[in-house]
């Protein structure tokens, strides 16, 4: 027997997230720990589009999800919590979340993508103007500093190559001003 055909026997020929009956395909699920029907899902062109392509996304077509989340199918489980995860900041997403279970094998499979990974916690570097620093940007001193312990000024229009981020701090960023490096307050830096 045919993997679309046990797929198709398993679900009742129907989507196994939406329940629609048209344009059905096999949908691999990825980081899957598992081989064969238990690393796949039957879905539409609708649902695929819209995990493949976060673009697409309708939300209110996961509302379907309200019911396909209670599947035994552990496959159907790990999608619904991936989606609900990247919807999760629409409400109702994070309402089913609270209320869905998933074993720790099953919860696992599903975070290994890094879907639903909570980044509130991640530290942002924020220049003047409200752009996100990374390490190995080109910033410009927007303001005279006077470097404590080196006896100079660092002058206005001043270009930091290649800076480096602390970690711990979003307000300070490192690098070099004449030949010193030095520790800089975001707040007076435009990305370049």
């Amino acid at each position: 027997m045919s993997k679309l055909k046990e797929l198709q026997d398993r679900s009742g020929s129907v989507c196994e997230l939406c329940s629609t009956t048209n344009d059905l395909s096999i949908y691999d699920i990825p980081e899957s720990p598992n081989v064969g029907l238990d690393s796949s899902i039957l879905i539409c062109i609708t649902c695929k589009k819209q995990i493949e392509d976060s673009l697409t996304m309708d939300v209110n077509h996961w509302r379907c999800l309200n019911d396909s989340m209670w599947s035994q199918v552990p496959g159907v489980q790990v999608i619904a919590w991936r989606m609900l995860s990247r919807l999760r900041t629409e409400g109702w997403p994070q309402d089913l979340l609270d209320m869905l279970y998933l074993e720790d094998d099953i919860l696992k499979w599903a975070q290994a993508t890094g879907e639903g990974k909570d980044e509130s916690n991640n530290i942002k570097h924020i220049d003047s103007n409200g752009a996100v620093l990374q390490a190995g940007d080109n910033v410009v001193l927007i303001k005279d500093l006077n470097v404590k312990g080196a006896n100079f000024t660092a002058k206005r229009g001043t270009a930091v190559r290649n800076i480096s981020l602390v970690h711990d701090n979003p307000e300070h960023i490192e690098g070099k001003v004449s030949g010193q490096h030095i520790v800089i307050l975001t707040k007076f830096v435009k990305k370049s």
